[in-house]
């Protein structure tokens, strides 16, 4: 069972919406949309489930050639950020519904709604309307409405935004177990780096209507192909400083260089840049080997356990997330470090030329 996107775009009025894309989706994967909004996630998706035709291009499903072809004729399932479930209706009836629609029998209805319900944790609310329950068990709800079809496509568009933090960590744990035992092929939108990593799986990042990259998750994340990959799969985005290679240094200005190692070393002197993440900015040396650069803080925001830094250094701007709570003065010069293995290398048109070491030794 395979979904796949030949040459797919889509135009609006003359606006692209999305560019020429191929895609290979394969049965009984976890398949994650990345990109912030307006990226392209809604509309590939809406091609996907038929419910839009492409401008140009073909969508195959088990090799057959499903352009066009209405979404009522498709085994698709979706399921909305805006849950929505029959308030008139009992929590098993909600679920029940899409079966009862195509003619199964009562047997058949009452086998699947408890399956689902099972997997879903939803068994001893059946007989509850669905404004009798939690934000969460609404959305799982939906959910089991959506896998009761036995769809082989169920796509996802950000089903856990609109939740509270406890209840989106608790159905992201929950929601790759379910989908490895129905077997279908999913599809995840999410503008949330962390949840991309959480579900696992594959992911395409997107980027104005481009996917950029698609690959298992962890190597989009440890091995973007070009920094603004990069920028997408991480939260808050790569920070990013024009370099330069000389023989067997790379300088960073300011008087900061290090011994180019590894891949680095390989690379043909020129200018570069380079990123690194906001978890890997430190505002005390963590290594011996950490190059130091002098910043301007320009803002705080403390979440409790950690803070991010919003920094100015020679008009590049930054932000870093350290750990703990820290009592440092605006606009006051502030010294950070940075670990060179934590750092990527891009080429002077945003291709990954190398990742950082660490990435490569995870």
């Amino acid at each position: 069972m395979t979904l796949e996107l030949r040459g797919v775009s889509k135009s609006v009025e003359g606006a692209v919406h999305i560019h020429p894309t191929d895609l290979t989706l394969k049965k009984g994967t976890m398949n994650v949309l990345l990109g912030p909004t307006l990226s392209g996630k809604t509309s590939l998706m809406r091609l996907m489930a038929g419910l839009d035709v492409p401008t140009e291009g073909t969508i195959h499903w088990e090799g057959k050639d499903v352009t066009g072809m209405r979404v009522q004729e498709r085994k698709v399932a979706m399921v909305y950020q805006q849950f929505i479930n029959y308030p008139s209706m009992t929590v098993y009836e909600n679920i029940a519904s899409p079966l009862k629609l195509i003619g199964k029998s009562a047997s058949e209805i009452d086998a699947a709604v408890k399956k689902s319900a099972d997997l879903m944790q939803l068994t001893p609310m059946l007989d509850r309307k669905p404004l009798e329950l939690s934000g969460g068990q609404q959305q799982r709800c939906a959910l089991a409405r959506a896998l009761v079809k036995d769809a082989g496509l169920v796509l996802l568009d950000e089903p856990l935004a609109n939740l509270d933090y406890k209840l989106r960590e608790e159905l992201r744990v929950e929601i790759p177990k379910i989908f490895e035992e129905a077997g279908s092929i999913f599809v995840y939108a999410t503008t949330e780096p962390e949840e991309a990593l959480l579900l696992g799986g594959n992911t395409a990042a997107l980027w104005e209507g481009r996917v950029r990259q698609f690959d298992l998750t962890p190597t989009v994340y440890r091995r973007p192909t070009d920094a603004t990959t990069a920028r997408v799969f991480s939260d808050p985005p790569m920070n990013f400083l024009n370099v330069s290679k000389t023989g067997p240094k790379i300088m960073f200005g300011g008087g900061q260089s290090s011994i180019a190692t590894g891949l680095i070393a390989d690379l043909t002197d020129g200018r570069y840049i380079a990123g690194f993440r906001a978890n890997h900015i430190e505002i005390t040396a963590q290594t011996s080997g950490a190059m130091s650069f002098d910043t301007k803080l320009i803002v705080t925001e403390l979440t409790g356990s950690e803070t991010f830094v919003h920094l100015d250094h020679g008009g590049e701007k930054w932000v870093g997330l350290i750990h703990g709570v820290h009592n440092l003065q605006l606009g006051a010069s502030l010294p950070i470090y940075i670990d060179p293995s934590h750092v990527y290398l891009f080429n002077e048109n945003g291709d990954l030329v190398a990742p950082a070491s660490y990435a490569l030794a995870a």
